[in-house]
């Protein structure tokens, strides 16, 4: 999924207004022409598997809220973020930026499924009782209001706010005869020669538009007579989407134009002796969501890479137009990219707002959120001469918390003195996603070419990372590392690593397991947790998972972990029933959850149950959100709120209050991550660590934190009051951990 990017008043627009984000409400749908009836409600569940017993599922029909409308619940409270205006300005149009971002990934894959879906016929319903055109139709309706929103942030607000800071984006009739000569001889020397006009006649086809391309759609006539012709020029992504115009070296004063607009001045240039009588920027999203046929192919490598190249060829899923384009121009692309009208998004303003994140780049201090420097844990603090980290580990357990702790200083160091030292044996390490440039990898390296046992298991299936992993493997290969490419059916998700070292005449396992990827660039944006230890039976577990993930063990369940596909749901809701037990028994009971997600039906079914024997449940979720709290006789004792900012909240934490027990991991509560998935969680079992996991949900959940709170209709409320005294969640997060700005 989407990267959002402390402090910030959730829901408050530009104006000082109060925005609240909802679910639509039921709306006629159609199909075929006719008003499709209401939705049917979803059968009952089979019975859930709860503490390892099957308990009847005796719970209401209509108690899910629909994923894919709740994940556009999500993107509208990013969007929010950009609308608030006691964000710093450049902060807000990255918050733009990312909030179009998401939205492409979300019509490459889940608008994607959910057409392949309906267009096969396949009549499986959402959870909440949709059919696959059922839920389309919600998303197009939702969607349109959301894009109508964002450009009128952009357009009314940011825009104008950010002109008066002197960063301004303009058109090309804005600028003066001096910028033209100067924009014109760049046109000529850096653009020109990179166009490439594609006629469409009887004898040029309808050019091949590849998804997320910018486009302009261009009709020309011949000045002495003729008929119109249609042309199509793609923006080129290789060179700067905003042109940066230099008239001075005040770095405090930034002038952009959209390359689009350059290239629009000077279409005479690419269709000389031609009248230009037309012209309207476009763009196509295609379907990005592939599966590799592993069981039909030996090498998974070229599998993938086949189905790489095929990505760009998917169907068009999403067409994005200018909204003044004419009707004839629409309906051409309409019928030449074989689109569904209903695909048809009219934008308002400038089209693919990513390019937002460009200005980033701009000198302006004042306009971003003020720097800060990660603090090194203390338990590897600086000293005159550093203790190890495998001496550090040998006197307990450490839990870090990214980004407010340093990760180069902790997991970064723990692999390269792994890689540096002489009496380690083996590493084994799990890699999903990681950066361009990866001290992990190199460490690896280092590692294996100094003549140690080194696996890592790379997962060239992480979506939209595919390339770079299969680049980051052979790189691996090369160096003598074990690559291994996980298991035929399931992506390998969980954030493990192993190192094994000779002491004397024992060998002791050294084991990291997390929430987030070995990437230190994310680490200081993602929000994740990681447990460092010496512990030998978590260390024995690592061990055997990694005996499952390189070769044909088929261990399914561990001594001090859980695991996914097998262990983890049937865990966690082991724990939950427990809780309800203690509950009926007049005992302490509670469960609190941190995750990105929460979409499993079994789970959700299991905390409504906990819910109405009287366990308080409290949930803090980033993204999607199923679950229907205060429900009168459902939820009446489960509260929902998700927290945005600065930094995205990406680490999965369980605690359950009566068995004193906190858990942490990759795993969320989704069908992909506990069926489709290798996943990992520990317990953190030293009582200082636990605590530090209990202050960070006291934190979260503090009645005065910045959040939006779900209600039982849908609607997430910005909260608390503009009036009341409020608190930032990650702000206090830094001054706690020590992080200087």
């Amino acid at each position: 999924m989407s990267d959002d990017k402390s402090g910030v008043a959730p829901g408050t627009s530009a104006d000082g207004s109060r925005r609240v984000t909802t679910s639509p409400p039921p709306v006629p749908t159609e199909t075929d022409g006719k008003p499709a009836p209401p939705p049917t409600s979803v059968p009952s569940a089979p019975p859930a598997v709860t503490g390892g017993e099957q308990v009847p599922d005796a719970l209401p029909d209509d108690r899910y809220f629909n994923r894919e409308l709740s994940w556009q619940d999500f993107n509208a409270r990013v969007l929010a973020l950009a609308e608030d205006a006691s964000q710093p300005l450049l902060e807000r149009a990255k918050f733009l930026a990312i909030f179009a971002s998401n939205l492409d990934e979300f019509y490459m894959v889940r608008v994607a499924g959910l057409k392949r879906r309906d267009e096969t016929g396949l009549s499986v319903r959402s959870a909440d009782g949709l059919t696959p055109r059922e839920q389309l139709s919600y998303i197009a309706k939702r969607n349109q209001d959301l894009v109508e929103r964002h450009t009128a942030a952009f357009e009314e607000h940011v825009r104008p706010s950010l002109a008066e800071k002197d960063i301004r984006i303009v058109r090309w009739s804005d600028l003066d005869g001096a910028d033209h000569t100067r924009l014109s001889q760049y046109f000529t020397e850096q653009i020109f020669p990179v166009l490439t006009p594609l006629a469409v006649d009887p004898a040029h086809p309808f050019p091949y538009i590849s998804g997320l391309s910018l486009n302009l759609a261009v009709t020309v006539r011949d000045p002495e007579g003729g008929t119109e012709r249609f042309a199509r020029v793609k923006v080129p992504n290789n060179v700067p989407r905003l042109v940066r115009i230099e008239r001075q070296r005040d770095s405090q004063t930034a002038t952009f134009l959209p390359l689009e607009e350059l290239i629009s001045a000077h279409l005479g240039e690419l269709f000389s002796g031609m009248e230009v009588t037309e012209y309207h920027v476009f763009r196509v999203t295609r379907n990005a969501d592939f599966e590799v046929e592993e069981d039909r192919d030996e090498d998974l490598l070229q599998a993938l890479e086949r189905e790489l190249a095929q990505r760009r060829f998917g169907p068009p899923v999403r067409l994005e137009v200018a909204h003044d384009m004419s009707e004839h121009m629409l309906e051409l692309l309409l019928r030449e990219l074989e689109v569904d009208p209903r695909d048809v998004v009219e934008v308002p303003g400038l089209l693919d707002l990513t390019c937002l994140m460009q200005l980033l780049s701009v000198d302006r201090k004042e306009l971003k959120d003020r720097p800060f420097v990660p603090a090194t844990h203390p338990a590897f603090g600086e000293r005159e001469t550093p203790k190890s980290v495998f001496s550090t580990l040998r006197d307990g357990d450490v839990l870090v918390h990214h980004p407010y702790d340093s990760f180069s200083t902790s997991v970064q160091r723990f692999i390269e003195q792994a890689a540096a030292d002489d009496k380690v044996l083996a590493i084994k390490q799990t890699l999903y996603r990681t950066s361009g440039d990866s001290p992990i990898v190199d460490a690896l390296i280092d590692a294996a070419e100094a003549g140690k046992q080194v696996v890592a298991l790379v997962e060239i299936k992480a979506r939209f990372d595919e390339q770079a992993n299969i680049t980051w493997a052979r790189t691996l290969e090369r160096a003598g590392v074990h690559v291994v490419y996980g298991l035929v059916g399931l992506k390998t998700h969980c954030k493990v690593a192993l190192v094994v070292r000779q002491e004397g005449g024992t060998i002791r396992r050294y084991c990291h397991i997390g929430t987030g990827n070995y990437n230190p660039k994310t680490a200081r944006l993602y929000e994740d947790l990681g447990l460092l230890t010496a512990d030998p039976a978590i260390g024995a577990d690592l061990t055997d998972l990694f005996n499952v993930l390189t070769g044909y063990s088929r261990q399914a369940t561990y001594r001090n972990i859980l695991t996914s596909p097998h262990g983890i749901r049937r865990g966690i809701l082991s724990y939950v029933a427990d809780e309800i037990e203690l509950a009926k028994a007049g005992k302490p009971a509670g469960v609190r959850i941190k995750c990105n997600s929460l979409v499993d039906e079994q789970v959700i079914d299991g905390l409504y149950r906990a819910s109405a024997a009287g366990v308080e449940v409290d949930i803090v979720v980033r993204g999607i959100c199923a679950l229907k709290p205060g429900v009168p006789g459902l939820s009446d004792n489960i509260s929902v709120r998700s927290i945005l900012g600065r930094f995205l909240e990406h680490s999965r934490i369980f605690h359950f209050r009566g068995a004193d027990a906190y858990w942490i991991g990759s795993a969320d509560m989704m069908h992909r991550n506990l069926d489709r998935r290798i996943e990992a969680m520990v317990q953190v079992k030293d009582p200082k660590l636990a605590a530090q996991l209990g202050e960070v949900f006291d934190s979260a959940l503090d009645p005065l934190t910045r959040c939006w709170v779900l209600s039982a209709t849908g609607e997430w409320i910005p909260f608390p009051a503009e009036t009341t005294q409020v608190r930032d969640h990650q702000i206090e997060l830094l001054r706690k951990h020590g992080a200087t700005g």
